[in-house]
C-alpha cells in the first residue's frame, strides 16, 4: 500500500522477533483505533496501555468504537458525523438507560453491506465483555472529572454461567485415537482434503499432538519456532501471556513427529518467504500459518474424531480441554496439571478434575425405555 512503512525491527531482548512483533501489531491496531475516537478518551487509553494485556486493550477499543457508531446511527444521542467529532458534552448526556439499549441492540443486529445483510449475534458472554469495556470507559471519565456521575451502577447484570456450570467439551480418548488415525492416514478425508493433506499430513499430525499433549493455547503453538526446540536436551520454548517463558519437555511421541516433520515434509529455505524462515509451521505458500488456518484444520481433523459435520468440529481450546481431562483421567495431580496449562488458579484446573466424561451416558445406558418395551412384547 502507497505511503505504508516498512517496519525494521531492532530486537535486544531475549524474546525471538516474530513474539515482538505479533505485539507490535495488535499495538499497532490500538493505536489506530484510538484515533478514531474522541480525544477526550485519552486518559481511557493511557489506563488500558498500562493495565491491561495488548488484545484485551484491542477488544475494549473495539468495543468503544463500535458504541460511538452506535450513538451516531442508532441511537441518535449526539449530532456527530464520524466518532472524532463526538463531544464531551454528548457522554455527558448519556444516561444508564441508553447504555442499557446498547447492550440490548448488540444481542442481535444487522449490517448492511453493499449488497447483502449480514445478521449478527451475540452471546451472554460477549454482551458481558462490552458491558465491561462500556463501565470501565465511563468510570475512568469520572475519575477524571471530564462526566458528572458514574452511571455504571445501573447497567443492567448479563448473567454469565460461571465456570462450575458450563459443559466441559472435549474429545474422548477413543476420538482422539481416531482423530490421529485420520490425520496418520488419510481416512474420512473428501478428495480435495486428501490432496492439501498428502502435502501437510505430517505438519498437521504435529500440530495436533502438540496441542493434545500440552494442552497450548492457539497463540502460544502458532508463534513457535524451530529455533524454540532443543532435541538435544528434549524440550521447547513457548511464550505465555503476559511475556511468561516455560520450557516444555518434549517425550518420544513429540520428539517423533516434530522430526518427522522437520526432516520430512518442511519446506527447505530457499522456498520460504523472507521473515519466515524460523516459522515452525508454514503454509503452503511458505509464510507461518495463521491462527484461523490452525482453528481450520483442527475443525476438521476433530470433526472425523467425533463423527460429526466439519462444522461441528472443536476448536483449538477444546483440545486443550481435551489434554487437561486426559491428563487428570491418568491419575496426574491437578497442581502439576495447572503448571502445565498455566492456569492462573487451581479452580479452573479443578473443574476438568470435576468433569466426568461418560457420566451423563452412563446414568442413561440402564435407562433404555424403547428396548424393553420391545423386549416386552
Amino acid at each position: 500500500m502507497a505511503g505504508e512503512k516498512t517496519v525494521r525491527l531492532h530486537n535486544r531482548s531475549e524474546r525471538p522477533d516474530n513474539i515482538v512483533l505479533k505485539e507490535h501489531e495488535i499495538v499497532a491496531k490500538c493505536e489506530a483505533i484510538q484515533k478514531e475516537l474522541p480525544s477526550f478518551m485519552r486518559g481511557f487509553f493511557a489506563y488500558l496501555k498500562g493495565n491491561v494485556l495488548p488484545m484485551t486493550r484491542l477488544a475494549y477499543l473495539t468495543d468503544i468504537r463500535f458504541f460511538c457508531q452506535y450513538l451516531i446511527d442508532e441511537a441518535g444521542l449526539t449530532e456527530a458525523k464520524i466518532i472524532k467529532d463526538i463531544k464531551l458534552k454528548d457522554f455527558n448526556e448519556i444516561m444508564a438507560v441508553d447504555v442499557n439499549m446498547f447492550i440490548d441492540y448488540c444481542r442481535s443486529y444487522r449490517v448492511e453491506k453493499d449488497n447483502e445483510v449480514v445478521l449478527y449475534e451475540n452471546t451472554n458472554k460477549t454482551l458481558a465483555r462490552k458491558k465491561s469495556s462500556i463501565s470501565v470507559l465511563f468510570k475512568q471519565l469520572y475519575r477524571d472529572g471530564l462526566i458528572e456521575k458514574n452511571i455504571t451502577d445501573g447497567f443492567d447484570p448479563i448473567r454469565v454461567p460461571k465456570a462450575s456450570e458450563r459443559e466441559i467439551k472435549a474429545l474422548q480418548d477413543d476420538e482422539v485415537m481416531i482423530m490421529l488415525d485420520a490425520v496418520t492416514t488419510g481416512a474420512n478425508l473428501t478428495p480435495k482434503e486428501h490432496q492439501y493433506w498428502e502435502k501437510t499430513k505430517k505438519r498437521d499430525k504435529a500440530i495436533l499432538l502438540l496441542f493434545i499433549t500440552y494442552g497450548l493455547r492457539l497463540f502460544e503453538l502458532q508463534q513457535l519456532n524451530v529455533s524454540s526446540f532443543n532435541f538435544n536436551r528434549g524440550e521447547f520454548k513457548i511464550y505465555r501471556k503476559r511475556d511468561k517463558e516455560a520450557i516444555m519437555p518434549m517425550n518420544r511421541s513429540v520428539t517423533e513427529v516434530i522430526t518427522d516433520y522437520l526432516e520430512n515434509e518442511r519446506a527447505d529455505d530457499e522456498k520460504i518467504v523472507s521473515g519466515h524462515e524460523d516459522a515452525l509451521f508454514l503454509s503452503l505458500q511458505g509464510r507461518r500459518m495463521t491462527e484461523r488456518a490452525i482453528r481450520d484444520l483442527v475443525k476438521k481433523y476433530t470433526s472425523i474424531g467425533m463423527s460429526t459435520s466439519r462444522r461441528a468440529g472443536y476448536s483449538p481450546h477444546k483440545l486443550r480441554a481435551t489434554a487437561a481431562t486426559s491428563l487428570i483421567g491418568r491419575g496426574n495431580s491437578i497442581f502439576d496439571v495447572q503448571a502445565l496449562l498455566d492456569h492462573e488458579q487451581v479452580t479452573t484446573t479443578q473443574l476438568y478434575a470435576n468433569h466426568k466424561m461418560n457420566v451423563k451416558r452412563d446414568l442413561v445406558k440402564d435407562m433404555e425405555w424403547e428396548l424393553e418395551r420391545k423386549e416386552r412384547d
